[in-house]
């Protein structure tokens, strides 16, 4: 079972922040062969959702309130560890994520740039897809929206 968390950036212990830049690194970069600025200074900004499976992390997002990377609140940054995604946590820390940005942030509205593979995940989630696809950092995304 997914134990989360929600913490602001001054709240992550120096392991928390170790680790969770250590999981978007092992997915973000390596995993999916993409060289890009992770460490893009918004961390400050963002409330971050983090997922522990025996003390370990294994999941984590950020999120926005509205007009500090969207027009909308929003959620980035989403990983699941590979070897524990078979287990569906991805469901488990978006419905933490959603539910974050309502309790934090009064908002609804939720606008994402999702990797276009997961279209299907996050519209498991209740996001629809607005606009064409683009590259973002050589990877095909689309943008989606939470009503």
């Amino acid at each position: 079972m997914l134990k989360t968390q929600v913490k602001t950036f001054s709240e992550l212990s120096l392991q928390e922040l170790y680790r969770v830049l250590q999981l978007r690194s092992e997915v973000f970069v390596v995993e999916q062969d993409c060289v890009y600025q992770d460490i893009d200074g918004k961390d400050e900004k963002a409330l971050h959702i983090i997922g522990f499976k025996n003390e370990k992390i294994i999941a984590y997002t950020r999120v926005f309130k509205p007009g500090d990377y969207f027009e909308f609140a929003s959620i980035g940054r989403v990983v699941v560890a590979k070897k524990e995604r078979a287990f569906k946590y991805g469901y488990d820390i978006m419905k933490v994520s959603i539910e974050a940005i309502e309790t934090h942030f009064k908002e609804k509205k939720i606008k994402i740039s999702a990797q276009a593979h997961l279209k299907s995940f996050y519209n498991n989630c209740g996001f629809i897809e607005v606009g064409d696809e683009y590259l973002e950092d050589d990877i095909p995304h689309i943008a989606m929206i939470k009503k």
